[in-house]
């Protein structure tokens, strides 16, 4: 029997045209013998709009539902993630070539640690591409390392949520992303990291497209009084969870 890696992805009509450059770089994708990948899209809402742009392949599937957003979206989504692991892709990202092979070995190699991040380059809209300076050592990341940066560094992680690869367990025991108009994918992160050891590659594993379009782009994403709620729901999380020593794995 094949093992199988869940990709997520949730989408709605403005980022649809993106999808087939996301299903491109899926397929180009590289695993071990044994092991495949199944791509569940979830849109978020209930329209005409992406349709057109989901490819026809058995290894995709498609589901809609009422619009909550993309935090709302990829939960839904783990209702059809039958595999062991789940790797995140935003609709309008691509993955880098052996993503998800690297993905896969550092939490096949050691059952210590719970998700992996890798580095991420953005995407301009003229075709270039623009590292960032300050990406962790490639290895491991220990619990809580993640939450300081995070606090000392102006609410910014050091890893990015959108190259998330998470054990599907673990994040189905965190319940998913967190409840929140934006930053549900760092809330989720920084629990994460309070729980369970991390790992970070340095080799590329995420092309972050920048385009007038995003989300993270809009007002709305910066407007101090929600992200002042935003950062404090999400820290009191990551604190709570830590306070009360649940970890993963259970037993050391």
């Amino acid at each position: 029997m094949r093992r199988r890696i869940i990709i997520v992805t949730a989408v709605h009509g403005p980022s649809a045209k993106f999808l087939p450059e996301a299903y491109k770089s899926l397929c180009e994708q590289e695993l071990p013998d044994g092991w495949e990948w199944h791509w569940v899209i979830q849109e978020d809402g209930k329209t005409d709009d992406v349709t057109p742009y989901v490819p026809a392949d058995e290894r995709v599937t498609f589901r809609q539902g009422r619009p909550g957003g993309p935090g709302v979206a990829r939960t839904v989504a783990l209702a059809h993630a039958d595999g062991e692991y789940i790797k995140v892709l935003d609709a309008d990202d691509q993955l880098a070539p052996g993503t998800l092979a690297r993905d896969l070995a550092a939490l096949e190699n050691d059952r210590t640690v719970g998700w992996a991040t890798s580095r991420v380059l953005d995407f301009m809209p003229d075709g270039s591409t623009v590292g960032f300076p300050g990406d962790p050592d490639n290895g491991p990341i220990e619990r809580g390392v993640v939450l300081d940066y995070w606090k000392a560094n102006g609410f910014r992680a050091q890893v990015h949520p959108a190259t998330l690869f998470v054990r599907r367990d673990l994040l189905l025991a965190l319940g998913g992303w967190m409840a929140l108009p934006a930053s549900e994918d760092t809330g989720l992160l920084l629990a994460l990291n309070s729980v369970s050891r991390g790992w970070f590659s340095e080799e590329v594993g995420l092309l972050y497209r920048k385009w007038e379009g995003q989300a993270t782009g809009q007002a709305s994403h910066i407007e101090p009084a929600e992200r002042d709620a935003r950062m404090a729901v999400v820290e009191a999380r990551s604190r709570a969870l830590a306070y009360f020593e649940w970890h993963y794995p259970t037993t050391d």
